[in-house]
């Protein structure tokens, strides 16, 4: 009997291991975390729509801007209300929103921003200063991205 049981042994363990010719199969590649976006250098020459809005509150001014040389070159208002009377917003370069990101969070505030998956353009900003008058909340989405 010990005989028999060491030969279905040896037949079993064989069995298991696989007896092929193939090559083991090559080390996959790590995975990338899901819905992280690529990292994101701001060009030189772009331009991209910003809505001065916190989810939940009207839009303070939507405004297509225009980047060229690493500076603002043109600011227009698009959604045709007349800024009589009202303080004109400033609407940053992308780079300059997120330099506010990380300049607000460095102070202590909350921050966040949403970045595009297919090439990790911001797609939205949020700043709460809670210190500041009306909640301290500036928020911007960005629509419209389109290097030049």
């Amino acid at each position: 009997m010990t005989r028999k049981f060491l030969i279905v042994a040896a037949a079993t363990a064989l069995a298991l291991t696989g007896c092929t010719s193939e090559d083991e199969p090559a080390p996959q590649p790590p995975a990338t975390t899901a819905g992280s976006p690529p990292p994101w250098t701001e060009p030189p020459n772009y331009s991209f729509v910003a809505d001065r809005t916190c989810d939940g509150t009207t839009s303070t001014g939507k405004f297509k801007i225009t980047v060229a040389g690493g500076e603002i070159a043109k600011t227009e208002r698009t959604d045709g209300k007349a800024t009589e009377g009202e303080e004109e917003v400033e609407v940053p370069s992308l780079g300059g929103m997120l330099e506010a990101v990380q300049t607000a969070i460095d102070d202590g505030a909350d921050a966040t921003t949403t970045h595009d998956p297919a090439d990790g353009h911001p797609t939205s900003v949020v700043i709460n200063r809670a210190e500041e008058e009306n909640g301290g909340a500036t928020c911007f989405k960005i629509s419209e991205y389109a290097p030049q």
